[in-house]
């Protein structure tokens, strides 16, 4: 058995201002920017209410999009339910894996990075 749920909403942004990018999701969703933001980083992680989706807002070189990350305790166990249900690995990285659904979506899966996923995430067999 092992254990999934949603962990991150990442905002993909190609943009050499990521700060400009991640204030106006900041206004837009109403999560304040973080305390220590370090404007130079590929990333910038909204402050969401504790147990909640984090929403992250990430440089990229591709197209703008949204992509789901998936936490897991066992990557290689989720990676093979999702592909029972018909995702496809796109690629493996170190310490995630990033999966193509059926309908063409991209999407991560990766170690829990938030509180509360024993609580919380879904039991798989």
């Amino acid at each position: 058995m092992h254990r999934s749920r949603l962990g991150n909403i990442v905002i993909d942004c190609q943009t050499e201002d990521l700060l400009s990018a991640a204030r106006f999701w900041s206004a837009t969703l109403g999560y304040p920017l973080p305390q220590d933001l370090d404007a130079s980083s590929n990333f910038i992680q909204l402050t969401t209410p504790p147990g909640e989706v984090q929403v992250i807002i990430q440089r990229v070189s591709h197209e703008a999009r949204a992509h789901l990350d998936i936490e897991t305790d066992s990557i290689e166990s989720e990676v093979s339910r999702l592909e029972h249900l018909g995702a496809t690995v796109a690629s493996r990285q170190d310490g995630w894996v990033v999966m193509q659904a059926p309908s063409g979506h991209r999407f991560c899966v990766g170690s829990p990075h938030r509180g509360g996923f024993d609580q919380a995430a879904n039991p798989w067999n």
